[in-house]
């Protein structure tokens, strides 16, 4: 890209949190930066499909982050809206896009990790990675097809993005809050790969990808080092200074997720992503360590517990 300053960029779930860094990132190079989303103050809207195609018609880039909370219980209405949140967002842009885009377009579409199956044995990569089963895959797989089959003739990656943490929001205030209160040990055996990315790399990633035209397809967006369940706990007790924390066998935690409202799943099931394709096109991570990510993180945490979505 050579002219950063006459481009145009358009996030759908820019409200959330990883649609807040990417806006912002995208704002800093320069770009014009358009939003979609439910109502007003957005740009353009789900229900309005003339604002789709007015946003669009000039965009060079579109970056899908919509799509319901999965910290939820999968009750059918709940898993109704969760694909829906997902494919009818991902099937308006298509057609949308199918109306005005520029062929030079790059639509990159919020996909997860949670794709692969269990895996304990290797990681996962974009070319040797084995899609497993389940409702969470379900999802994954109808996302990631209506994304691919769009008729819209433009450049797509699927951003299947790992657990993803960072300061002020994500995946890791439930986590400092457990181990605030002394439950900070290992969930289940601890022996659960949890491949992770903090949201500085997610924005990196969406810059790379900007960057390289060549790309194109699903790309796994998970930090380098891969690490257990009882190593993530360790290194989130270490960073808030906590020295002890108990464990949470499986039937605690089965227990817990119906009181909250969500699924044992979310930190019982083995995920290890390989990034693959990132880092054979020259990315560099900006946290490749969870260390890394974990002091940046205690750095920005005020202390008391930390607000959290219940499902």
């Amino acid at each position: 890209m050579q002219d950063h300053s006459a481009r145009t960029a358009v996030v759908a779930g820019a409200s959330g949190y990883i649609g807040r860094h990417v806006v912002e990132a995208l704002s800093g190079r320069g770009m014009r930066v358009l939003t979609i989303g439910r109502d007003a103050p957005a740009d353009a809207t789900w229900d309005d499909p003339a604002s789709l195609d007015r946003v669009l018609a000039d965009a060079d880039l579109l970056v899908n982050l919509a799509g319901r909370s999965v910290s939820c219980r999968y009750g059918k209405r709940n898993a109704d809206e969760i694909l829906a949140s997902r494919i009818g967002t991902t099937a308006a842009l298509g057609r949308a896009l199918q109306r005005v885009a520029s062929p030079s377009l790059l639509w990159i579409n919020a996909s997860t990790g949670t794709i692969y199956r269990d895996a304990r044995d290797r990681p996962m990569g974009e070319a040797d990675g084995e899609i497993g089963s389940g409702f969470s895959v379900e999802v994954a797989r109808a996302w990631e097809r209506e994304l691919f089959d769009a008729p819209a003739d433009v450049r797509k990656v699927a951003l299947r993005m790992s657990i993803v943490l960072g300061s002020g929001g994500g995946a890791i205030n439930p986590i400092i809050n457990l181990a605030r209160l002394g439950f900070g040990g290992r969930m289940g055996d601890g022996g659960q790969k949890v491949s992770w990315v903090h949201v500085d790399d997610v924005v990196g990633a969406v810059l790379h990808l900007v960057d390289h035209p060549e790309i194109s397809g699903p790309v796994n967006v998970a930090a380098p080092e891969v690490v257990t369940n009882s190593e993530l706990m360790a290194g989130v007790r270490a960073a808030m200074g906590r020295r002890v924390g108990l464990p949470e066998p499986a039937w605690v935690l089965e227990a817990g997720a119906r009181i909250i409202r969500t699924e044992a799943e979310l930190v019982l099931k083995s995920r290890w992503v390989a990034s693959d394709v990132l880092m054979a096109s020259g990315y560099s991570f900006v946290h490749e360590t969870l260390e890394s990510a974990l002091d940046e993180i205690a750095a920005r945490t005020p202390r008391g517990l930390l607000p959290v979505a219940l499902g």
